[in-house]
């Protein structure tokens, strides 16, 4: 159960347990291939090197996520197992040197559609160890300090920052390089992954390592009390809802390319301003969730961000879609962070990491299906395409204010700081110690 600080008052030391992350996340994010500068790349690489359609793209982004569509088992995987007794850090360690191996293998190789469907897969496999471990860990120190929403602030505007300067050179090494250079570039990385594992420091491990060692339970037990935790269902559909953007994505990409006549590294400096607009957003949910409690933030963010994507169904030009990109990033940057906030909040006691990385799979799924959905909508109608898949992400958008509702009370009564109680909540948690 996460802590409740009026029971266990003492201070949280933010930025030591904070910091620990940063780098972390700078290198997770450099070598996902559901992040910008693999997928973006891969995208490239896709259309001019391998000359792959629209719809072949989409079905490739598809298909290729699906280890990340079944990341509850990496996540009970990473729950229930500590490779050579190290923890979290022995995932880094095993996945981290595999997955570099992986990229220098099909650097040296000729690129063919096979190969690089299958590099892709076995990369998206190990990264879900990696993210596993990661999300996992950075859930329960969350949890332990009733510092979620600081967390989920500095974990976001990490990944946005990165991705700022990931995005445009995603599409310059595809476009004026070769796919050997984004290979190379994950490659080393996923050694940076491995370097930073053997530092192990004792604010972050020790207690999250007694607490691995001490989750052995039944399977059975596991998911029983996982799926009867009633906070998992608000967090999933929200996160799923949010990310069906068929007006976004490789529709973008692509209407601004072959429509409007813009370049590759165009879209890469679109997507740059896009995520810029989120970062002070995340600056404001710092400050805001120490004030305010979690249920107003959830709610009224929402709200801003349910126009989102409208903007988009007006452009005429790439430079005007380059000028709405950051407006279209403030809109969305309260209510991203809320989301993660919730999902940390909303993790069963030691099932961390199975429900950060089911939220990470409905992520994906969520913005590969608006992807391929949108490329359907998007062909059928050359003249009107894109507004009406902008339309139809609004729509979506709407509807996630009924899923919010449900969210429980013992999850978003409170404010960050004071702590939150998973009293009624985790009803399964004798049950499943019982069973073990």
């Amino acid at each position: 159960m996460p802590h409740d600080t009026a029971r266990f008052p003492r201070p949280a030391p933010t930025w030591s347990v904070v910091g620990y992350f940063v780098p972390l996340t700078v290198l997770l994010y450099l070598i996902d291939p559901v992040g910008p500068f693999f997928d973006i790349a891969a995208t490239v690489v896709l259309k001019h090197q391998l000359h792959a359609s629209l719809s072949e793209t989409t079905h490739f982004r598809l298909w290729t996520a699906l280890p990340v569509y079944g990341g509850l088992v990496f996540g009970l995987i990473r729950d229930r197992m500590s490779p050579f007794g190290r923890g979290d850090r022995g995932y880094f360690l095993v996945a981290g040197s595999l997955l570099m191996l992986l990229m220098v293998w099909m650097a040296a190789q000729p690129l063919t559609y096979t190969r690089m469907t299958l590099g892709v897969v076995l990369a998206m496999i190990l990264t879900r160890f990696l993210v596993a471990a990661y999300q996992g860990l950075m859930a329960w120190q969350a949890q332990h300090w009733a510092m979620s929403g600081r967390m989920a602030a500095v974990w976001q505007f990490t990944t946005y920052a990165t991705a700022l300067g990931l995005v445009a050179l995603s599409g310059l090494t595809a476009q004026h390089g070769s796919s050997t250079a984004v290979f190379l570039c994950v490659a080393i990385a996923a050694a940076g992954i491995v370097l930073y594992a053997l530092w192990r420091p004792h604010r972050i491990y020790d207690g999250a390592d007694l607490a691995h060692a001490a989750s052995s339970r039944r399977l059975t037990a596991d998911l029983k009390r996982l799926f009867r935790y009633p906070a998992i269902y608000p967090a999933m559909a929200a996160m799923l809802m949010f990310q069906f953007s068929p007006g976004q994505g490789v529709v973008l990409q692509f209407y601004l390319v072959d429509h409007l006549k813009a370049s590759e590294a165009m879209y890469g400096y679109w997507y740059a301003a896009f995520l810029a607009g989120f970062l002070p957003m995340f600056v404001l949910y710092g400050f805001l969730c120490r004030r305010l409690s979690f249920d107003r933030l959830l709610r009224w963010s929402a709200v801003i961000a349910i126009p989102q994507v409208l903007p988009l169904a007006f452009i005429h030009s790439a430079v005007g879609a380059l000028w709405l990109a950051v407006p279209m990033g403030l809109m969305g940057g309260l209510f991203w962070a809320a989301l993660h906030d919730l999902a940390i909040r909303s993790c069963p006691p030691a099932l961390q990491g199975a429900l950060m990385m089911i939220v990470s799979g409905v992520n994906a799924l969520g913005t590969r299906a608006g992807d391929l959905i949108g490329a359907q909508v998007y062909a059928s109608d050359p003249e009107h395409g894109f507004l009406w898949c902008a339309l139809l992400t609004t729509v979506v958008y709407t509807a996630i204010l009924a899923v919010i509702r449900a969210v429980p009370a013992q999850v978003s009564a409170t404010v960050e700081g004071t702590g939150w109680s998973a009293h009624g909540l985790d009803h399964c948690e004798s049950e499943g110690r019982q069973s073990a």
